[in-house]
């Protein structure tokens, strides 16, 4: 299965994989939440995700997926060289972490690793990963639950506390705990300052 909120991205993923014999696509999603519903349903045997994408993030919807469909590994798909979403992939329960830029050579090793239950991870992201075992990294302080995480984002969408509740299966009253939870957390008084906060996290685009 193949999520991206960009058509183009999607066919081209598609058709890389067709090439191959014994690989089906059996579906494609352009958003988190479609992406989300789509993988629990058809249980596919990999879930290729975008990293950015409107309602959840790919690494959101990762999240969801592996809760409610482990079986269904992830392989995240990336345009951005970042180490921040590289370990927020892996935190989520990702399998592999593909860069667009590289897809053409990396995308069909990462299948292929994946289908045999390996992790895949370019040469660099395996530097980063040992740089941060040894302490070199930077460790960052999730102040937000993941589920916090969620609805800031949606609600940094414009979207209103029943479209949330609907797109996260949350009753209102719930979506309207963790809001007020998120803003107390992070000090904040309204959804302005809830945007710059998404945007600064990389949850949306500026």
């Amino acid at each position: 299965m193949i999520a991206d909120d960009h058509g183009i991205v999607r066919s081209g993923v598609r058709m890389l994989l067709e090439r191959q014999p014994d690989i089906e696509v059996v579906g494609e999603a352009s958003d988190g939440a479609e992406a989300r519903d789509l993988a629990i349903r058809e249980r596919p045997d990999l879930a290729i995700l975008d990293v950015k994408m409107p309602k959840l993030t790919g690494l959101q919807a990762t999240r969801e997926i592996r809760e409610h469909a482990p079986e269904v590994a992830v392989l995240i798909l990336s345009m951005y060289d970042d180490e921040r979403y590289l370990f927020e992939a892996l935190k989520a329960g990702a399998s592999g972490y593909v860069l667009k830029a590289q897809a053409d050579e990396d995308l069909m090793a990462a299948v292929r690793a994946i289908e045999k239950g390996e992790p895949f991870l370019t040469p660099a992201a395996q530097q980063a990963l040992i740089k941060d075992v040894l302490g070199q990294g930077s460790p960052r302080s999730d102040e937000l639950t993941p589920r916090e995480q969620e609805v800031v984002k949606l609600v940094a969408e414009a979207h209103t506390n029943k479209e949330i509740a609907e797109i996260l299966h949350l009753s209102e009253k719930t979506v309207e705990n963790h809001r007020s939870n998120a803003m107390r957390k992070l000090g904040m008084r309204d959804r302005v300052e809830l945007v710059r906060y998404a945007i600064r996290r990389g949850l949306i685009e500026p």
